[in-house]
């Protein structure tokens, strides 16, 4: 049985694997439009009937076919015989920004590039400039962007190793052997991307969960097997490591095994300090020489909690755990403002439809929007300068205000604005005029073009979109991917005295490919007293999903809920955004 996410997963690696071996248009377009209708879908596509399936927009008698298989294996036969005929490093050539299917194809076959050394090697040698539409700037821009990517050699984003880690918890956690499962490390910490998985269990019949674990359809080699840790590596790089621990001793694994290294070294010099030793199995009370004697009891040990309030703590989010103040901010007694949670956004203010280049139509964003129990949404299809996201220009956008605004009376009991991502050009105007602007009732002002702009001409280019009357927020202020793109290096401390004194709060973009504002801009912003959004930047069902990332981001940044715009109720909301208006 497999989710939604990870089918559309398949069908779009299906598609670019294709493409990279030259198949016609016709199929990888089919994968595609499969890969778009299952990650619509509200229901899970596992669980449909044949006739069901087949009914569904963009799913045929074959795609429907390798989503049976997926259900009953958890692969797609297709898929592994494709992968079979790519080298392996080709992956690595997709990643780097600005090389798609196509050009990695006539990379491989006509220059011979299998890897990121070899594409390096093809460039200097100059094969790459004898390949068609290779001018000298797309090299120079294929060469930075190598550059950057190898800065995160080893490293899977987050919204990547996620859902992996989501899985394999479920997964082995349904084993009649297991008492207690959960990930650790810097996947809980919400860090940006992971290095490795580590997973931690309680089990009284280690063996049999190890030989689950290290049998699973993606490993792809195991690098240890043992009763107390194995260690795997699967298909697609990531290397998990799985530890047995006894379930009295739990908590002090989870906390030692999920905290910063510094995080865990201050609590150690605490513990120290109060007369104790902790280590990852458990706190314990220590001599007048600094030993523990044999065979001690730990003082605190089955969970987390036990340990912090041991040591004169409140137990702190896991997103904090970093050194950065926590330890003093947690002290048991100390006043501490709650963190911006989950449950706490009610409103979704930065989405697309199918007028630009999102999958849903109005009415399907709005309703996703009011079953999830959110009270607002603002809906904000891209301007004209972007072209190849079908942006809208300026009669189309009159026409979608109207459709947006008679939405209401069809979901009364939303609150739904017609708005606008509209770009942020160079030299830091907008892409509509003013009086366009003012016919919307919310504007997202964000960078999408010349994202390698300077510093300083960076920096006055986005406070002249902060200190535009009329926007609301600036999305995702640096523009840059995750193991992508380093995107714009603004000084953060003009934007953010700018947002302040303009009333304009900046973004935290939810995408896992964005999370832009970053942990570190979240906390500065924090500090100057900003006001932040977190927003999906929705095109499709499965998008709204993407709220978790931004979420451990805003957290990681010790974000207020009283700072985030996004958990106003629906009329402290539209005063704020009356503001502007």
């Amino acid at each position: 049985m497999g989710t939604n996410t990870e089918i559309a997963a398949a069908f779009e690696e299906l598609a670019v694997l294709s493409e990279l071996l030259g198949a016609n248009v016709f199929k990888v377009n089919a994968f595609r439009r499969a890969a778009r209708a299952v990650e619509s879908l509200t229901g899970e596509a596992c669980s449909m009937e044949s006739a069901a399936l087949k009914a569904i927009d963009g799913i045929g008698a074959s795609t429907a076919a390798k989503i049976f298989e997926f259900a009953k294996t958890g692969a797609m036969s297709e898929l592994d015989e494709l992968r079979a005929q790519i080298p392996a490093g080709l992956k690595e050539v997709l990643g780097i920004q600005g090389i798609g299917p196509k050009t990695a194809r006539a990379l491989w076959i006509d220059a011979g590039v299998v890897d990121l050394s070899s594409l390096s090697a093809a460039i200097e040698s100059g094969a790459v400039a004898k390949l068609p539409r290779m001018g000298a700037k797309t090299i120079e821009n294929m060469k930075e962007a190598i550059a950057f990517a190898q800065t995160a050699v080893g490293r899977m984003r987050i919204g990547d190793a996620m859902p992996v880690a989501n899985a394999l918890v479920a997964r082995l956690g349904a084993l009649s052997c297991v008492q207690r499962i959960a990930y650790a490390g810097s996947l809980r910490r919400g860090k940006e991307t992971i290095g490795d998985l580590d997973i931690l269990a309680c089990s009284e019949e280690s063996g049999p969960l190890m030989e689950a674990f290290c049998t699973m359809p993606e490993v792809a080699r195991v690098l240890v097997q043992g009763l107390t840790k194995s260690s795997v590596q699967t298909k697609h790089g990531l290397q998990i490591d799985l530890r047995v621990v006894p379930l009295e001793k739990f908590g002090a694994a989870w906390q030692y095994f999920t905290g910063g290294k510094e995080h865990n070294v201050r609590l150690r010099e605490r513990a120290i300090a109060q007369g104790f030793r902790l280590n990852e199995y458990g706190l314990f009370a220590a001599d007048a020489s600094g030993k523990v004697a044999d065979g001690a009891l730990p003082v605190a040990s089955r969970e987390e909690s036990d340990i912090y309030h041991a040591l004169g703590l409140e137990w702190m989010p896991p997103t904090m755990r970093e050194d950065r103040g926590e330890l003093d901010a947690f002290v048991l007694g100390a006043a501490h403002t709650p963190i911006v949670e989950q449950h706490d956004i009610r409103a979704e203010l930065h989405c697309h439809t199918t007028a630009s280049d999102g999958a849903l139509s109005i009415d399907e964003l709005v309703s996703e929007a009011q079953r999830r129990g959110f009270h607002t949404i603002a809906i904000t299809d891209h301007s004209k300068s972007q072209f190849q996201a079908n942006g809208l220009d300026e009669t189309r956008l009159l026409t979608h205000i109207a459709a947006i605004h008679a939405a209401r009376a069809r979901f009364p009991r939303m609150q739904i604005w017609a708005g606008s991502e509209v770009d942020v050009l160079s030299d830091g105007s907008l892409d509509y005029s003013d009086d366009l602007l003012r016919q919307l009732d919310w504007v997202v002002a964000s960078p999408h073009a010349a994202l390698k702009q300077e510093p300083r001409v960076a920096t006055d280019r986005l406070l002249k979109a902060i200190r535009h009357p009329l926007v609301h927020v600036l999305g995702h202020p640096t523009g840059r991917i995750v193991n992508g793109r380093p995107g714009l290096e603004p000084v953060m401390s003009e934007l953010y005295a700018a947002a302040r004194e303009c009333h304009t709060a900046l973004e935290i973009n939810s995408h896992h490919m964005r999370l832009d504002l970053r942990d570190t801009h979240v906390r500065g912003a924090v500090a100057a007293g900003c006001m932040v959004a977190i927003n999906c930047d929705v095109h499709g069902l499965s998008d709204y999903d993407e709220l978790g990332y931004g979420i451990l981001t805003a957290q990681r940044g010790w974000l207020p809920k009283a700072s985030c715009i996004n958990t106003f109720d629906a009329a402290a909301l539209d005063a704020w955004r009356r503001v502007k208006r």
